[in-house]
């Protein structure tokens, strides 16, 4: 701290006078019998002037100092209330759009990857929906309309050899947030910031989709048929959520697993407490 104990100042109103007691946040100012105190250095420049030329340039740099760590914590601050502003707004935005929206009861996809989309599903962490086969659109991207944000995409893979049935999960994520399917045109489904989730080799060849998921239709059969993906029931993707939530051993694994299954069942209007047991094709053989 700059010491300025008896230098001599002059202020706009009191006249002149010398500096007796200082502080990091106030000085104390002796004019004739009255002591005056002041905040410092605000009070320097335009009411307050040092005598000595050699400490009020010294001063005057430590108030250019002082106003730009101020501005600083300013920028932060405001930077700070910004994005609390735009989460606000986000939050406000899906409130709304959930009142006004009727949920699809089935606007869960479930995604077959092949080896190359494996690696783009973990490494950029969205999926393509694939072309449309024929008719006047033939070649366009397929438009996942049914997807919004209370969607998720589970990805699941058939190894190579392999019957249908064996089908395992690898991994899911949230849609992102500002993902709406009817208004997507080039078909790649991005994931949510933070909810998405790679399962581990073992983890996965524990979690078999036909242990959840039914053909109403055929409850007997087990067949993929044709296309990269199809939707699902929102019910059975929270099953398979609470499921890997207690499959995890890792506190921090399962933290987050708990987090992603709580946001879904809150996107979804689902009471978690009150999920029935998985009663895919599996379980019914």
């Amino acid at each position: 701290m700059m010491n300025l104990i008896d230098q001599k100042v002059k202020h706009r109103h009191f006249g002149t006078g010398n500096i007796v007691n200082m502080s990091d946040s106030r000085v104390e100012i002796a004019f004739g019998d009255e002591n005056k105190r002041f905040i410092f250095p605000d009070v320097f420049g335009e009411h307050l002037v040092l005598k000595d030329q050699d400490a009020a340039r010294s001063l005057s740099k430590i108030i250019k100092q002082k106003e730009s760590e101020r501005q600083a914590r300013e920028s932060k601050r405001e930077k700070k209330r910004e994005v609390q502003r735009k989460k606000h707004e986000l939050r406000m935005e899906h409130e709304n759009l959930m009142k006004n929206r009727k949920l699809h009861p089935q606007s869960q996809m479930v995604f077959w990857c092949d080896p190359e989309e494996q690696q783009q599903a973990f490494t950029e962490w969205k999926v393509f929906s694939g072309e449309i086969k024929s008719g006047k659109n033939k070649g366009k991207p397929n438009k996942p309309a049914r997807l919004h944000q209370n969607s998720a995409v589970l990805l699941t893979v058939r190894d190579s050899g392999m019957p249908e049935q064996s089908r395992r999960i690898i991994g899911m994520y949230m849609v992102n947030e500002k993902f709406t399917g009817r208004l997507c045109e080039d078909g790649m489904i991005p994931a949510h910031s933070v909810h998405r989730i790679q399962l581990a080799e073992q983890e996965s060849a524990d979690m078999l989709f036909w242990n959840y998921y039914v053909n109403e239709r055929s409850p007997g059969k087990m067949t993929w048929n044709t296309g990269k993906y199809r939707y699902f029931d929102n019910t059975m993707m929270a099953q398979i959520l609470r499921d890997i939530v207690s499959s995890k051993s890792d506190a921090e694994e399962q933290e987050k697993a708990q987090q992603f299954f709580d946001h879904f069942c809150e996107m979804n209007q689902i009471a978690a407490g009150e999920l029935p047991k998985p009663d895919g094709a599996l379980m019914r053989k």
